[in-house]
């Protein structure tokens, strides 16, 4: 796994997460968001697996 990848994927989905006021504070937003990117780029290379 690519450490770089890995953080790039967790700071922008974190950033972005800013945008959804429906999951409360924007520290809780962040979390979701920066979540979201770890299992992203986790599952990524299973994708890529399967498709190429």
């Amino acid at each position: 796994m690519d450490p770089l990848a890995l953080v790039f994927y967790a700071v922008i989905c974190g950033a972005l997460s800013l945008a959804g006021p429906r999951l409360g504070p924007p520290w809780r937003r962040f979390a979701v968001g920066a979540a979201v990117g770890v299992v992203a780029v986790i599952v990524l290379p299973l994708v890529r697996g399967v498709f190429f």
